[in-house]
């Protein structure tokens, strides 16, 4: 993790130290949330250090109460921070609270009492399915190097047919998919929890081919999919081709690698599929999640109410 300058006392910052560690080895949280908890934890700090007109120690938060909480929510609302960011954020002061509850250092009443922010109902937006075909198609690819777009194909393939996550994608192994045979992954996904997802037929045979024509080793026990110096790919990198094939198909900014899951997701379930089955491929730990997916379905059966019935 990144240095930053904490503006707090030793042993909050010993303790806070103790408390992101914990996240990471014993809770299993993914890097990105625990660095999201780290970082809106430090901007809490910064605004108590002009709060309490000093550095806050432990005993500066060992009993907070809900005015001082709704002070830091005010004051980030005022910045520009949603309600996502809000909510997230005061997620990750109670964490923190609780953690020194548990070694008998503060009182996480206050923050438990406070109500998170009322978060916006949105809806995913996925790509129609013909849209969805043209994205992960092979020939619909604009990188120069044949290599490169039946990398790109590979991976948009999987984001699509099999609902992975875009880091659960580029973090197979040269193991995985490594012959015909190779029908289903087993996924680690958030948390640590592991699930199995079937694999298509179109995409076993676009990794064959984005294997076949890679200048590069894979090795079993290293990264599938490549940079194109032979480093990891990075994310940054199939959403800038993501962006590239929107502008050229004209699709709306919505779609987006992560708008392929989406799109998996509210494709099988309008072709009949089960909800629990889909949350299972997912890796959705509640099936709340996954229901959002019905709220997409029903509004696009209205859009074609709307648009089709004579006397709508």
């Amino acid at each position: 993790m990144q240095e930053f300058l904490i503006p707090a006392k030793p042993d909050l910052q010993a303790a806070r130290e103790s408390w992101l560690k914990m996240l990471a080895r014993e809770r299993r949280l993914s890097p990105e949330t625990v660095e999201a908890y780290e970082r809106d934890t430090r901007q809490f700090l910064h605004f108590l250090t002009g709060h309490c007109g000093g550095s806050p120690g432990i005993s500066d938060i060992a009993n907070l109460r809900p005015a001082d909480l709704r002070g830091f929510l005010a004051a980030r609302r005022n910045a520009g921070a949603g309600a996502r960011t809000l909510g997230r954020g005061l997620a990750g002061i109670r964490s923190l609270l609780r953690f020194l509850e548990r070694r008998g250092l503060a009182n996480a009443a206050g923050a438990t009492a406070l109500r998170a922010p009322r978060q916006p109902k949105s809806l995913p937006k996925p790509l129609t399915a013909s849209d969805a075909k043209h994205v992960v198609s092979v020939e619909g690819q604009l990188a120069e190097e044949p290599w490169i777009a039946a990398r790109n194909a590979a991976v948009l393939t999987l984001l699509y047919g099999s609902g992975l996550r875009i880091s659960e994608a580029l973090g197979l192994s040269g193991a995985d998919l490594s012959s015909d045979t190779d029908t289903v992954l087993r996924i680690t996904g958030k948390g640590g929890k592991t699930r199995l997802v079937p694999v298509l037929p179109v995409a076993i045979r676009a990794v064959a081919e984005y294997r076949k024509l890679c200048p590069y080793h894979i090795d079993p026990k290293g990264l599938l999919f490549r940079g194109a110096r032979g480093g990891p790919l990075n994310p940054a990198i199939v959403q800038r081709e993501m962006a590239k094939l929107r502008s050229a198909l004209n699709l709306p900014d919505t779609a987006t690698p992560h708008a392929l899951r989406h799109s998996f997701a509210t494709h099988l379930l309008g072709r009949g599929g089960d909800l629990r089955t889909i949350q299972e491929l997912l890796g959705h730990a509640s099936l709340s999640t996954t229901q959002i997916y019905t709220g997409v379905d029903t509004a696009r059966l209205l859009e074609i109410y709307d648009s089709a019935h004579p006397r709508a």
